[in-house]
């Protein structure tokens, strides 16, 4: 098992740190939103032939850069010099990000998700789905997460086990499966999408799935081994997984693997899909980042599940943390097939206001840590002459195109989570809410920012932050109490699911 330096480092880091106490959930998504896992088992990310190999067979081979090389390839294509620091989370640090409601500076008005491009006012469904939509997509493509090449290659599903086994004591059927992603037009690099899917052995028929974007469980177990016995014994879980009380609904749960799509780092952006679709070489200024990437990864998912007789494929929900946050919301939005989302601390590049200035700000998305996520042309916005107040969209436009879908936005407490900015997520909320209503669903049932702990669940966009920390632990329950309206057994009416 090989790891960068930077990986290494940060495994390290975030293993010897002060976090006994913290619930198992909070190893898996600190990994989720700190580790890099590029590097970790290659046979699920791309695979490149050697050089001579590349030779001999008449190709051309994938461009081999840095992450620092790649940034400066897309910031000198862009002509920016330089991009600003991102904020800090060293209290102590000249950028040290801002945590207090009191000192966040105002902003202009946020663009309106229901006027036109051309200043018109939507005020029927048809104007949204025909003009503004599109709009709004074409300038997400273009501007924020870069557009999907139009020739993709197509994808095909290996059930490579079945196991009948139990979680906890609910008898479940579990395929693991691989996604082989054509690379007929260029063999040196392989995708191989991982994809594990359980569903109760004794459903009367196909069932709801929900699918988190999970974290590569060879990191998780790299980690573990770093770990000491009393922090191992911090993180032991407590009360059922949410994998049991998905299950204990009668529905099944499945997870994918993200980086067995595209790798998490700069360096990888000639590998994994992206760089199949591009034969090795660097991506144009509106190519795919790695959000919409891992998006596409999840609707290829979702495309098998339409070929599983024990999956009811209209009824499969999305859960995502942390960065995983971010792509399960894309994924939402981009993806009209998915029916429910939740969208845990997806902060910056997700349900986060970027305008505002609390925790994570939009420099570092565009610094050499995070720029691969989005496309090239959203560099520029952290370089001289723009400032976040010249992007035409923001992120409450994002939370927008999930409807009239439902999603549930999640967030922590600003001790242990600041840095996502729930105030932010539950402001894109409240601004996406009339896209619901004008598509005839109820937007957020609460006129203001809810204290903690408190389920906002009555519209078809619902908000809780729970008082934990960076984990979507806590508002699991929640979640499946607001899906329990929308997804049902086989069998089950709406009413016998909410108990109504």
């Amino acid at each position: 098992m090989l790891y960068s330096r930077a990986e290494d480092a940060m495994i390290s880091k975030y293993a010897l740190g002060p976090i006994v106490g913290c619930s198992i959930a909070v190893v898996a998504l600190a990994l989720g939103a700190f580790a890099t896992q590029s590097t970790v088992a290659p046979q699920q990310a791309a695979q490149a032939t050697t050089p001579s190999a590349a030779s001999a067979n008449g190709l051309t081979p994938p461009v081999d850069l840095t992450t620092d090389e790649e940034h400066q390839r897309e910031m000198d294509a862009l002509h920016v010099a330089s991009v600003r620091h991102g904020a800090d989370g060293n209290a102590d640090s000249p950028y040290a990000a801002n945590y207090d409601e009191l000192k966040v500076p105002a902003y202009p008005p946020l663009p309106d998700p229901l006027v036109t491009n051309d200043g018109k006012k939507v005020t029927w469904a048809k104007m949204w789905w025909t003009k503004r939509r599109p709009e709004l997509v074409e300038i997400f493509d273009r501007e924020i997460y870069g557009r999907i090449p139009k020739n993709v290659p197509v994808v095909k599903w290996e059930v490579v086990s079945t196991t009948n086994e139990k979680n906890g004591e609910v008898p479940v059927i579990t395929k693991k499966l691989v996604g082989h992603v054509d690379n007929s037009s260029y063999p040196l690099i392989t995708v191989d999408i991982q994809l594990t899917v359980s569903t109760p052995a004794d459903a009367k028929g196909p069932v709801p799935v929900i699918m988190e974007l999970g974290i590569d469980p060879a990191v998780m177990a790299e980690f573990r081994k770093r770990m000491t016995p009393e922090q191992l014994k911090g993180f032991e879980q407590s009360g059922p997984t949410w994998q049991q009380q998905v299950l204990a609904k009668g529905w099944g749960y499945a997870t994918y693997l993200p980086t067995s799509v595209q790798p998490d780092n700069g360096e990888g952006l000639t590998q994994g899909i992206i760089g199949l679709c591009n034969k090795g070489q660097p991506r144009k200024l509106d190519d795919w980042g790695a959000l919409r990437a891992w998006a596409w990864g999840a609707s290829r998912a979702l495309d098998y599940f339409e070929t599983d007789a024990a999956v009811n494929a209209k009824q499969v929900g999305l859960e995502g943390h942390s960065r995983y946050g971010k792509a399960a919301l894309v994924a939402m939005a981009y993806d009209q097939h998915f029916a429910i989302g939740y969208i845990s601390s997806s902060g910056a590049g997700g349900a986060k206001v970027l305008r505002r200035d609390f925790g994570e700000r939009l420099e570092n998305l565009t610094s050499s840590y995070s720029y691969h996520w989005l496309a090239v042309n959203f560099i520029k916005y952290g370089g001289p002459g723009h400032t976040v107040n010249d992007m035409p969209v923001d992120a409450h436009e994002l939370v927008a195109l999930c409807a009239p879908r439902p999603v549930f936005i999640s967030g922590g407490n600003v001790k242990g989570d600041g840095w996502v900015d729930a105030k932010g997520m539950w402001l894109a909320a409240e601004l996406a809410s009339p896209v619901y209503v004008l598509l005839g669903k109820k937007g957020l049932s609460a006129p203001d920012f809810p204290p903690m702990e408190t389920g906002v669940l009555g519209g078809d966009v619902a908000f809780r932050q729970h008082s934990g920390g960076h984990t979507p632990g806590p508002n699991w329950p929640t979640f499946i109490q607001f899906a329990s309206r929308y997804l049902t057994t086989p069998g089950q009416t709406h009413a016998a699911a909410t108990g109504s």
